[in-house]
């Protein structure tokens, strides 16, 4: 057998990767991203953002990620809207009622991944492999040996698939993964509004697409408007003014007129579950795990209580366990399976019952955003849900 170099050899350096990479203390470490380091964002905001949970933001903050993060690139939510299709029918929560500060926070992706780097290369028993591509993965009884595209070979306890929902880690470990394609695109784009957003995030269910407005530092807001292929190539072929007034008709208004600030982007949309979370000598964060329909903008945090779980799952090892042990992993896997499968399932259940076009269906979502708005002990236990 070969010399164990790592404890853990990390593939993917997006969120979830990044963030258990400073998490995995006392472990040494390898890295491999395909990208290096990304500078700090200027300028401009990103139009692609994640609406991360208090909990989270805590995570990252003992992560000392949260510090690295300025201020004045992100932005609190202290309210939520949800409207359904049906006049009228809207459910609303506040963080002063559920004795919060906010609800969430939102977070450009840029600025997020340069927080995570920030400092990274300094860690003790860390080794960063950036530019780096791997091309395999053999998995042995005692360890696991990752062959890189440069002809480098990695060994470690614990392979961690960090690689997105194309995880390769996955593939080469035998892990199954079912898709579907939601036949949707995420269309993003920030927009400067002529009415203060006041920290206030807002949602419209269209009978299947869905528009939601984030508020960014500033009079801006981040749009995320998921939407079925056809309509969403129209929407990226709209010219800025054009795209600006749709946008504020299908808001309603709500924050008077809107000029854009960037040109659209568009992403596909779809949901993947793993069949399992480890395997032998390998575990799954982040995408490479579970991909959700964004309506609810779990992805991200779902990454992050990954690597939080993950983290503290290995160093609560016994002192001679090993840290590719899949029993050890065992625990990893049934500690997430519940909060990750009942996201998945909520998220795609909105996701079927707001798309549904049939009338009794109709009623019963819009009846049950408006009675769920009359029920504060059902609306502060979605609230505790979503800010862990």
């Amino acid at each position: 057998m070969p010399a164990v170099i790592f404890d853990v050899a990390i593939v993917g350096a997006g969120t979830a990767g990044l963030a258990l990479a400073r998490a995995a203390r006392g472990l040494s470490v390898a890295l491999v991203a395909s990208e290096p380091a990304p500078l700090p964002p200027a300028g401009e905001f990103d139009a692609r953002v994640y609406a991360l949970s208090p909990g989270n933001a805590a995570f990252l903050a003992e992560l000392g990620a949260w510090q690295a993060l300025a201020p004045e690139r992100r932005a609190p939510v202290h309210a939520m809207q949800v409207h359904g299709d049906a006049a009228g029918s809207v459910i609303e929560f506040d963080a002063y009622r559920a004795g919060a500060s906010e609800l969430a926070w939102i977070i450009e992706d840029r600025a997020l991944q340069a927080a995570l780097w920030r400092g990274l290369d300094a860690r003790e028993r860390l080794e960063i492999f950036a530019p780096a591509q791997c091309r395999g993965l053999e998995i042995a009884s005692g360890f696991a040996r990752l062959q890189l595209a440069d002809g480098r070979e990695l060994t470690a306890r614990l392979v961690v698939g960090a690689d997105g929902a194309q995880s390769l880690v996955r593939e080469q470990a035998g892990m199954a993964a079912a898709a579907q394609d939601y036949a949707q695109r995420a269309v993003v784009a920030n927009f400067a509004c002529a009415r203060p957003h006041r920290g206030v995030a807002r949602q419209w269910f269209q009978g299947g697409p869905v528009l939601a407005l984030l508020p960014l530092p500033g009079d801006r807001v981040s749009m995320v408007w998921s939407t079925d292929e056809a309509e969403a190539g129209r929407l990226m072929a709209l010219d800025a003014a054009s795209l600006a007034r749709e946008v504020t008709a299908a808001a309603g208004g709500a924050l008077g007129d809107l000029s854009a600030l960037t040109a659209p982007k568009a992403f596909p949309l779809r949901r993947l579950t793993a069949s399992a979370a480890v395997a032998p000598r390998v575990a799954l964060v982040g995408d490479a795990a579970h991909v959700v329909h964004p309506l609810a903008g779990q992805g991200a945090n779902l990454g992050l209580q990954d690597a939080r779980q993950l983290a503290a799952t290995l160093a609560a090892r016994e002192p001679w366990r090993d840290p590719g042990e899949l029993r050890l992993l065992r625990r990893y896997a049934r500690a997430r399976s519940g909060d990750a499968l009942a996201m998945q399932a909520t998220v795609h259940g909105l996701q079927r019952l707001f798309a549904a076009k049939a009338a009794p269906l109709a009623w019963l979502r819009n009846a049950g955003l408006n009675l769920t708005d009359r029920l504060p002990v059902i609306k502060n236990v979605l609230i505790r849900q979503a800010m862990s």
